[in-house]
């Protein structure tokens, strides 16, 4: 079986402190990290025995900034030399350095880096992508759609390679005028399915099937907007609960969830860049 693995422990801090983002310069004590150190290690060592024998793929998703922390980054290089995982990737703001990609390869490692143009000066965070793209590491680029970035991010499009895409993702709570939409979509001709919430209740979701969503103590839900329990990855409950089920929720609005609707085609779109949010095309 192929199951795409979304992760996300205890995590909840970064060094960034974003205007829009809940978490900005939050802090976690030490025993929040020590915990999420131990829950992400059991989850690779998991992922490493592989008890069911299946072709994985991860993706993590913390609250706050992941790779800043070495665990993760130990995380990802050891995933990636796995034969039986398929891509190992994580969202990222792409402030940590680089070291660790030393010891991963570059076949199933992907990074889903988001620019925050408060929060770093624009030649630094390109040189980060040209470091990227010269070490062959795929990757997609990412900014939330505000007025106040759309010189940022027109700026950034024409300055990053036309083989890296660069997604736009609508700012929560911004009511876009078809004008406005135009001007984002010339940056990113993807950006219609961010703009607006799908419609998905009652409708064919992969997730519960081949997509889960794992918490730190190995909990497994369908994805991370459904709560409801399908139980625990490292005792096995889980595998009886695998099975196709359409969504309970009015919309899905989110990149993460919608991705895996099966009345969008956007597993024709990003075929082979799934979970890292890198279009075929690219």
């Amino acid at each position: 079986m192929d199951l795409s693995l979304l992760y996300r422990g205890p995590l909840a801090s970064c060094n960034y402190d974003c205007a829009y983002c809940p978490f900005a310069k939050r802090r976690d004590s030490p025993a929040t990290l020590r915990a999420d150190r131990e829950a992400l290690e059991r989850f690779t060592d998991w992922v490493t025995r592989n008890p069911d024998g299946d072709r994985l793929s991860v993706l993590f998703t913390p609250w706050g900034e992941g790779l800043t922390r070495t665990w993760y980054q130990r995380a990802l290089a050891d995933l990636s030399q796995l034969p039986h995982v398929g891509t190992v990737a994580i969202q990222t703001n792409l402030s940590a350095k680089f070291g660790w990609m030393a010891d991963a390869d570059f076949e199933r490692l992907a990074l889903w880096a988001t620019y925050h143009p408060t929060q770093i000066a624009k030649g630094n965070f390109l040189a980060r992508c040209e470091t990227l793209r010269s070490r062959g590491v795929r990757f997609s680029v990412g900014i939330v759609g505000l007025p106040a970035h759309y010189e940022d991010a027109r700026w950034l499009r024409k300055a990053l390679p036309e083989d890296v895409y660069l997604w736009v993702n609508a700012a929560e709570g911004h009511v876009y005028t078809p004008g406005e939409e135009r001007v984002w979509a010339a940056i990113d001709p993807l950006f219609s399915y961010s703009v607006r919430p799908h419609v998905s209740a009652g409708q064919p979701c992969r997730t519960g099937d081949t997509v889960l969503s794992v918490r730190g103590d190995g909990s497994v839900r369908r994805c991370h907007f459904v709560d409801s329990l399908l139980g625990n990855l490292y005792d096995g409950s889980y595998r009886a609960a695998l099975r196709p089920r359409t969504c309970p929720l009015p919309v899905c609005d989110c990149h993460i969830g919608y991705v895996h609707l099966e009345t969008l085609p956007l597993y024709d779109v990003f075929a082979g860049g799934i979970l890292e949010r890198i279009p075929a095309r690219f």
